[in-house]
C-alpha cells in the first residue's frame, strides 16, 4: 500500500477513536465509531484476496448494524428525556439497546460470531489492531455510560468467557484461536465494569500488551496454523521457547502477567458478593487455558521433520523489526511483581 494512503488511514483511526474519548454528545461519539470502521476498512481489504474481500464485507456489515442500533438507541434516549448527552443515559430502554450495539460492536458473546470469521480472512498487522486498537472507542463508551442493569453486564461477561473458551477448544487456526481468545478476554473486563471501571481498564490494557505479543510472534514465525507452529525450532529457537510463557501468560497462569487481572477481579467479584459469578469465570479460564497448553505443545514438544535446508533460516539475520516484540514479551512475563502499584493506582 502507498505509505502515504496508509499513514491517512491511519491518522483516520487515530482521530475517530479520539472523537469518541472526547465527545459528551451521541452524535459526536457515533461519527468517531464511523470514522473508525471506515479507516480501517481498506486496510482490512488491501490484499485483495477473495477471503480478506469477504472478512471485510462481514466486518463492514456488522459494524454498521451496531452503529445504525448506537444511533436509534441515542435517538430514542433523546425522545425519551430530552438529552443527547452520553453522561445523562436514565431511561433503561436506550441503556441497554446501547449495550448491546456495543457488545456487537466489540465482539461480545452472544454477538460475537463475526469476530473469528473477520479475524481468521485478516494478516496479523491488521487482525492485530483490529483485536486492540478497534476496542478503545466503544470501551470508552461503555465506561461513560455505566449500565445500571447489571444482570445485563453480568450475562454477557459469564457468556462470553463461557463461550471464549469452548470455542477456541476445538480451533487449529491460530487466528481463530486468538479471536475467541478475546471473546474470553472481553468477557473477563463486563464482568468487573460496574464494580470497578478502573480495573477493566487496567484488565484491558495487560490484554492489549499480551496479545501484541501473541500476534508478533505467529507474524515472525509465519504460522497461520497449528501443524505450522512445529516448524518455528529452525526459524526462531529463542522466541519458540518463550512462546509457551506467553500463552500461559493469555490463559492467566502465575507468576506470569496474565494472572493480575484475573486475580483482582475475581477478588472484586467476591467482595460483591458474587462467589458463584467468580466461581463459573474461574472454571471458565481452565477452558481457554486448554487450547493456549495445546498451542504450547504443538510449538515446543512437536518437531517437523527437518532437512538441512528447513534448518538453515535461524542463522539469518531477521527482516522484520523485533523490538516492540521484545518489548511486548516482558511486560507479558514480568509484570505481576508490580501488582501492588496497580492496586494503589486503582485505590487513587
Amino acid at each position: 500500500m502507498n505509505p502515504y494512503i496508509l499513514t491517512a488511514l491511519l491518522f483516520g483511526l487515530g482521530l475517530g477513536t479520539t472523537i469518541t474519548f472526547a465527545s459528551s454528545h451521541w452524535l459526536l461519539a457515533w461519527m468517531g465509531l464511523e470514522m473508525n470502521t471506515l479507516a480501517i476498512i481498506p486496510l482490512m481489504a488491501q490484499h485483495h484476496h477473495p477471503r480478506a474481500v469477504e472478512a471485510t464485507t462481514k466486518y463492514f456489515l456488522t459494524q454498521a448494524t451496531a452503529a445504525a442500533m448506537l444511533l436509534f438507541a441515542s435517538a430514542t434516549n433523546a425522545w425519551l428525556t430530552g438529552q443527547w448527552e452520553i453522561q445523562q443515559m436514565t431511561h433503561p430502554l436506550p441503556v441497554t439497546l446501547i449495550t448491546l450495539a456495543l457488545a456487537l460492536k466489540i465482539g461480545l458473546a452472544p454477538v460475537h460470531s463475526w469476530l473469528p470469521e473477520v479475524l481468521q480472512g485478516l494478516d496479523f498487522t491488521t487482525g492485530l489492531i483490529l483485536s486492540t486498537w478497534q476496542k478503545l472507542a466503544p470501551f470508552a463508551l461503555l465506561l461513560q455510560i455505566q449500565p445500571a442493569n447489571s444482570v445485563i453486564l453480568v450475562a454477557l461477561g459469564l457468556a462470553s468467557t463461557l463461550i471464549g473458551g469452548w470455542g477456541g477448544l476445538n480451533q487449529t487456526q491460530l487466528r481463530k484461536v486468538l479471536a475467541y481468545s478475546s471473546i474470553a478476554h472481553l468477557g473477563w473486563m463486563i464482568l468487573v465494569l460496574q464494580f470497578s471501571p478502573s480495573l477493566t481498564l487496567l484488565t484491558l490494557l495487560t490484554y492489549f500488551v499480551m496479545t501484541l505479543s501473541a500476534f508478533l510472534v505467529f507474524k515472525l514465525s509465519k504460522s497461520t496454523n497449528l501443524n505450522m507452529l512445529a516448524t518455528s525450532w529452525a526459524k526462531a529457537p529463542a522466541i519458540t521457547a518463550l512462546t509457551p510463557l506467553i500463552l500461559l501468560s493469555l490463559g492467566g497462569l502465575p507468576p506470569l502477567t496474565g494472572f493480575m487481572p484475573k486475580w483482582l477481579i475475581l477478588q472484586e467479584l467476591t467482595k460483591q458478593d458474587l462467589a458463584p459469578t467468580a466461581t463459573i469465570a474461574a472454571m471458565s479460564a481452565l477452558l481457554s487455558l486448554f487450547f493456549y497448553l495445546r498451542l504450547s505443545y504443538a510449538m515446543t514438544l512437536t518437531m517437523s521433520p527437518n532437512t538441512l535446508a528447513g534448518t538453515a533460516p535461524w542463522r539469518l539475520q531477521p527482516s522484520q523489526f523485533v523490538l516492540p516484540l521484545a518489548v511486548g514479551t516482558t511486560t507479558t512475563l514480568l509484570l505481576l511483581p508490580l501488582t501492588p502499584a496497580a492496586v494503589a493506582l486503582l485505590v487513587l
